[in-house]
């Protein structure tokens, strides 16, 4: 039988994933010091509480509340609390003692990210983060490692499962909105507070992060787009899917190219309109699924468990079992690589398409009238339909649905375009925006 070192390992937190993390350490232990080349030992588990309930029966002489002690033991620190603090200053303190550490929060990164990367690398330590976008999905590492020698164009992700959940229930069972969220909070998708996951702030906190690594640039969350999914209508859904389209919330990290040649990066997450034959358009229920683009490798899709516990773990464990690799073979880590310094663009720089519903007069001259204001802001008209007229009886004018495709825009001149149609006396309402993308 192989002898092993061991590699001392404090965990932070034993929530859902955390007490997954420390059942499969400790009933699979054998079989990961073999692939680690190390002995993974579990020298504690810091909670805030000893005696809340658990998913998973642990030994109670692993729970500990002092955190700070746990951490001064260990090799590796594995952070599963959640949140900013004392999140952020359990991870300082681990890398500065010369720790690697192992995250799965994605809003540290996303708003202390280069914080961290600088204190691991100023004392040679490592940190890992595979666990913070897209739960058990392997996307971290491909980007970090197997297409570090390509030039990524840019990546589009569903990497929030419950609004996937929400806008597919929407699509394949004609729920509204509010319903589709009733559901998803009662098989526990949506926590009693929906906020993060419904106005899009989970997935910006993703984007930011994606952007960062793929880019080779430091992304704020800040200079991330976004919105959510609260407005979305079910009218809106069944209109999609009858001209051939999917509603899905994406998160979109893309390379650009300004006006004046400059070269930049942007960062986003809206809903949006995908074709059904785009490979996105099929991602179903809790699911996630981040498609990259890149200039040698071509399309690549990944997609996976965006989350839970034990699925989570699996990410969690994989990082884990590199930085044992690490320790066994010495040398310090590796630096992020932030180098290229790209400028982040507003959203008005990206170049999109817009599909707008509109609700118009039935009269003459209306749709040459519509036609003019999207002329006069540089928006071209792909495609357009119009519904059968509606008669009040009363002797006044009825009114018709007036559909219109753009060809691709600059964003602030297609947005420019519903201000303006919005204060035509022809318009009654604008019932619909949403972008249109993978076409």
């Amino acid at each position: 039988m192989i002898e092993y070192r061991n590699v001392r390992v404090a965990l932070l937190g034993a929530g859902s994933v955390g007490s997954q993390v420390a059942r499969l350490l400790l009933e699979h232990g054998d079989e990961l010091a073999s692939r680690a080349g190390a002995g993974l030992e579990l020298v504690g588990i810091a909670v805030r509480d000893l005696d809340a309930p658990r998913d998973v029966d642990l030994p109670k002489e692993l729970f500990t509340t002092d955190a700070q002690s746990l951490i001064l033991g260990a090799d590796i620190v594995v952070e599963l609390i959640g949140g900013i603090e004392p999140a952020r200053t359990l991870v300082l303190q681990a890398l500065q003692s010369g720790a690697d550490v192992v995250t799965g929060n994605k809003a540290l990164l996303a708003t202390h990210g280069p914080e961290l990367f600088a204190a691991a690398e100023q004392v040679g330590a490592q940190l890992y983060y595979e666990a913070a976008v897209a739960g058990a999905i392997p996307i971290i590492r491909p980007l970090h490692d197997s297409l570090a020698g390509d030039r990524i164009e840019r990546i589009m992700g569903i990497v929030n499962g419950t609004t996937n959940f929400i806008l597919d229930l929407m699509d394949r069972e004609g729920s509204t909105f509010e319903t589709a969220l009733a559901t998803a909070t009662e098989l526990g998708y949506a926590e009693a507070d929906p906020t993060a996951d419904v106005e899009g702030y989970d997935a910006a906190q993703k984007a930011a992060i994606l952007a960062s690594l793929a880019f080779h640039t430091s992304v704020p969350l800040a200079a991330v787009h976004r919105e959510g999914i609260t407005a979305v209508t079910i009218e809106q859904v069944r209109a999609a899917r009858k001209a051939g389209y999917v509603v899905k919330i994406l998160a979109t990290a893309e390379r650009l190219t300004d006006e004046d040649g400059v070269e930049g990066v942007s960062a986003r997450v809206y809903p949006a309109l995908v074709p059904e034959s785009h490979p996105l358009a099929s991602v179903h229920g809790a699911k996630n699924a981040v498609f990259v683009e890149a200039e040698a490798a071509g399309d690549l899709m990944f997609y996976g468990a965006g989350a839970g516990g034990v699925e989570t773990a699996s990410a969690v464990l994989g990082d884990l079992v590199s930085a044992a690799r690490r320790h066994v073979i010495g040398g310090p880590g590796i630096a992020e690589s932030t180098q290229s310094a790209l400028p982040v663009f507003p959203i008005g720089t990206v170049r999109t398409r817009y599909q707008i519903t509109l609700h118009v007069a039935d009269a003459p001259g209306v749709l040459s009238t519509v036609a003019g204001v999207l002329a006069k802001h540089g928006v071209s008209v792909e495609t357009v339909e119009q519904s059968a007229a509606t008669d009040p009886g009363d002797g006044t004018a009825g009114t018709a649905n007036l559909v219109i495709g753009t060809h691709l825009a600059r964003e602030s001149d297609l947005a420019a375009t519903v201000v303006a149609l919005r204060g035509e006396d022809v318009v009654v309402e604008i019932t619909s925006v949403l972008r249109v993308v993978g076409a």
